[in-house]
């Protein structure tokens, strides 16, 4: 399966040494399969089947600063979709992102840290409802009245992703498409990581309760976002993720 999405960055470039520097990273990549790199517009967009996080990572060796503002399919001309999932907790911290590449194959990427070791089942609730934390969530999103089965079966919860596996230092890292579910159709619903795995026994999938959750987010599809500050404060897209949403901290502005 082709998992490459077409990843759209920020780039605090200031000059052709700053794009001499992105092509050496991006040019000789063997997972990048293309590439486009406008120094006017600070934007460099790749087609790759690396994670948002990696490709950044990958950036940001050069010295400077990146900041992922889009992301689309690399299979259709036209933006179907993009969601983002945040996890803020005080233990568990993650980013997983939703592309539609198609009508009918959506791309589920993400990274999250602070997980027990071991499988955890990975679910879309049907509400994004959370007053009481995991449990606000509701049932596992079933419009089609389905019984609960394994991500790769054809009957199914739309909801039903499977399990994630984290890694001794409690580090989940997962990529992989999914045929049912439809971005538009669960934005404002919610993701939840639950503490057990899914044995795909019961409705419920005995994966206990809710241990990460948060509400699935619209995203910015491909050259949608040319925001590079914030209006209010002066923050910069690329000082942004470090300091605060709100309050005191935000006082601080960036330097251009």
């Amino acid at each position: 399966m082709d998992l490459k999405a077409k990843l759209e960055y920020a780039v605090s470039m200031t000059c052709s040494s700053c794009v001499d520097a992105v092509k050496k990273v991006v040019g000789c990549h063997p997972e990048i399969t293309n590439y486009a790199i406008d120094l006017e517009k600070q934007q460099v967009v790749v087609d790759s089947c690396l994670s948002a996080n990696e490709v950044k990572n990958l950036l940001e060796s050069t010295g400077l600063k990146a900041a992922l503002v889009g992301i689309g399919s690399t299979l259709d001309k036209g933006h179907l979709g993009a969601a983002v999932v945040e996890l803020r907790g005080s233990l568990i911290k993650g980013v997983i992102r939703m592309v539609q590449l198609t009508k009918d194959l959506c791309l589920i990427d993400g990274t999250v840290e602070g997980l027990p070791p071991g499988q955890h089942a990975l679910n879309v609730h049907t509400y994004g409802d959370l007053t009481n934390g995991c449990e606000s969530c509701g049932d596992h999103f079933n419009p089609n009245g389905s019984r609960h089965g394994r991500q790769d079966e054809q009957i199914r919860h739309v909801g039903d992703l499977g399990n994630i596996e984290a890694d001794p230092n409690g580090k989940a890292r997962f990529r992989f498409t999914d045929n049912y579910l439809k971005v538009h159709a669960v934005i404002g619903r919610s993701l939840v990581i639950h503490e057990n795995p899914d044995d795909f026994a019961s409705e419920d999938g005995n994966s206990g309760k809710g241990i990460a959750c948060a509400i699935i987010a619209r995203s910015s599809g491909l050259f949608q976002n040319p925001k590079r500050f914030c209006a209010c404060d002066g923050i910069s897209i690329w000082e942004e993720r470090n300091v605060p949403d709100a309050g005191s901290g935000r006082s601080q502005k960036g330097s251009t």
